[in-house]
């Protein structure tokens, strides 16, 4: 799983986007979340055309397609081009890195539950402010899946 995430991530074998959402909607069919839109977890625009896609967020549309759930891209921002989570040594430096750092640009979500999807999950200070932002703008609930958790 490592290696495909890294091949996916950062060497641009976006062909694996179908297989990893493939692994991701039969662990969604074996234990259900409640969710109505998925939302990935957003790049920085300085990162984006870095890398040349977000790798959340072709996870979440075929995520969608194999689910049938609404992808909704265009709300959550990343308001700062943070440094990369993975270079954080601590848990504590990976909370002040993303802290405040997500906003959502409208009440689109307002009363909605949300599956938030994004790769790698190390301390969840990524998702816990993205789910922070999307609480503020109104989601009744958010829930964050993940290919991988690190430990």
């Amino acid at each position: 799983m490592r290696q495909a995430i890294l091949q996916f991530k950062y060497h641009n074998f976006k062909a694996l986007a179908l297989p990893l959402a493939q692994l991701l909607a039969e662990y969604l069919s074996a234990k259900p979340l409640p969710a109505e839109n998925i939302v990935p977890v957003p790049l920085h625009p300085r990162r984006l055309r870095g890398r040349g896609y977000n790798q959340s967020a072709l996870l979440a549309w075929e995520l969608g397609k194999l689910t049938n759930l609404t992808v909704v891209e265009d709300t959550l921002l990343r308001l700062r081009d943070t440094p990369a989570q993975v270079k954080a040594p601590s848990a504590e430096i990976r909370r002040n890195n993303v802290a405040g750092v997500f906003a959502c640009r409208d009440r689109k979500l307002e009363g909605k539950q949300i599956l938030l999807i994004d790769d790698v999950c190390t301390t969840g200070a990524t998702l816990d402010s993205c789910a922070i932002a999307l609480n503020r703008a109104g989601a009744s609930s958010v829930w964050g899946l993940t290919l991988a958790r690190e430990v």
